[in-house]
């Protein structure tokens, strides 16, 4: 069934392909689409590292079985080279057996999980339990004491990309409102139903957070919001073992084919390869690691040799922060010049709608000739918004130019970060699409005349976060002040 799935897509390309072949204009493009939409070892490949590896925590043996997993499909794809990059983060973090229950008046099981990267909390016993609303500072102040307490914050339910989003930033405000008033905890209200849990962090550099927090099931925050809304006191026992230790040693797993007239300049692809552990990673984002895999075996495979470099990378680290596509971009700052352009997937499998240019408005004409092939996929359209919370970022503060794939939520987002993000969540079909689309805008950069832009300067980077106003959200995260101190981002 899968492989007619894949020679259905492949028939309707070739049809569409003839008819350019006849009017003169098939091109090295349309072998390279044409060989993505054949079948592969996509799907199994996505199947061993969610199936049998699992959820990918870096400095877990999960972890180290996906970089092995990708070191050995990168060259069974055909890399001309293939090699790992390692880097640390600063502190390794597990959850223990999280326990919470209301105690009194009434007396239930709360259904509740820690946030990633946040402390332990030893057992408590007869917390008193505060609404503090949706956590705004109005919120704060009306409910009075909170010293010793855990907050109950509220959520709205999740639909939209926006909601997501603002379900982030929302967390630093709160959290400097909790630590202001003694707080001993926060309880967020999760934005899905069904007593659905996932693992959401508020760390930005891998560090450990300041206040213990947990994710409480939606139905189960309702119903403590409605008891003390109804005037009675709550009273909980909470336990937040989470095991945290030292420094860890992670790595990015990197593969290249050479470039044939210009191999020192390059273009990346990539996609993060680690995951959070309630779900398998298949949406989040092992779809898109199989996918990076799968783009270098059709452009290998259709036997064209792009002008410039391609390297295809998995990064680790990204859900703690980016930190291993930081670690790479430091690492490599000194040939940033020569790189062409950054692509990278990190939406599940959700249709792809074009490409975000990341605020580069000058790229929008040059992209537009690129991404024409995807035209009849409505996979064209060029956005100049500029993404903050995946791969592309530290390559966008350095003035690279990046194209971070648009898609449509799809189930993304009910699955995002849960324990229901796994294998039959992926749209094979989708995804074979996808690659495809990754391969061509991938060559296509690889094969300009001259790079499709300049590299940005510092100068140019900021007006372009000013003008995008990625500034306000990097000021919440406290990311703006690594970019004003130059600990961040390009310098010059």
């Amino acid at each position: 069934m899968r492989n007619g799935i894949a020679l259905r897509l492949l028939i309707a390309f070739l049809i569409v392909s003839a008819a350019r072949a006849q009017q003169g204009q098939k091109s090295e493009l349309d072998e390279v689409m044409a060989e993505a939409l054949k079948p592969s070892s996509l799907e199994t490949n996505l199947r061993r590292l969610t199936d049998e590896i699992g959820g990918r925590v870096p400095g877990t043996p999960a972890m180290q079985k996906a970089i092995d997993w990708g070191v050995a499909a990168f060259k069974a794809a055909g890399a001309d080279n293939v090699h790992i990059e390692h880097f640390k983060l600063p502190a390794s973090w597990s959850e223990g057996a999280t326990r919470m229950s209301i105690i009194a008046p009434e007396a239930f099981s709360v259904r509740a999980i820690s946030l990633a990267w946040a402390p332990a909390l030893a057992r408590q016993h007869r917390v008193p339990v505060v609404d503090v609303g949706e956590g705004s500072a109005e919120n704060f102040a009306r409910a009075g004491t909170i010293t010793g307490a855990v907050v109950l914050v509220h959520s709205e339910e999740m639909n939209k990309w926006d909601d997501l989003f603002a379900e982030y930033l929302k967390v630093p405000p709160i959290l400097d409102l909790a630590v202001t008033g003694k707080a001993l905890a926060v309880a967020f209200q999760s934005t899905r139903p069904h007593d659905l849990l996932y693992r959401h962090t508020n760390a930005v550099s891998g560090e450990i957070d300041r206040l213990p927090m947990v994710l409480v099931a939606r139905e189960d925050a309702s119903r403590m919001a409605r008891l003390l809304l109804s005037g009675q006191k709550l009273y909980a026992d909470l336990s937040i073992p989470n095991r945290i230790g030292g420094p860890i040693r992670a790595a990015n797993v990197v593969a290249e084919i050479r470039g044939s007239e210009k191999p020192e300049e390059f273009v990346l692809l990539g996609a993060h390869l680690d995951s959070w552990e309630l779900g398998t990673g298949a949406l989040d984002n092992g779809c898109n690691a199989a996918l990076v895999i799968d783009a270098l075996r059709a452009i290998k495979a259709s036997g064209v040799r792009p002008r410039r470099t391609i390297r295809f990378v998995l990064f680790a680290g990204e859900e703690q922060g980016m930190i291993g596509s930081r670690a790479y971009v430091t690492a490599h700052r000194p040939e940033l010049d020569r790189a062409a352009g950054v692509v990278i997937f990190d939406s599940g499998i959700g249709r792809v709608t074009g490409f975000s240019l990341g605020g580069r408005k000058d790229l929008a004409d040059p992209a537009t000739q690129l991404v024409a092939p995807l035209k009849s996929w409505e996979a064209s359209t060029l956005t100049t918004d500029a993404e903050w919370g995946t791969d592309n970022f530290d390559f966008m503060l350095e003035g690279v130019p990046t194209f971070v794939a648009n898609q449509e939520e799809a189930n993304y987002l009910i699955n995002y970060h849960a324990s229901s993000d796994t294998f039959d969540k992926v749209d094979i079909q989708q995804l074979k699409k996808h690659v495809a689309e990754a391969a061509e805008l991938t060559l296509a950069l690889a094969n300009t005349p001259e790079p499709i832009g300049p590299r940005l300067n510092r100068a140019q980077v900021e007006q372009t976060l000013r003008e995008t106003h990625l500034d306000e959200p990097l000021k919440i995260f406290g990311i703006w002040q690594d970019w004003e101190s130059r600990k961040r981002g390009r310098t010059e």
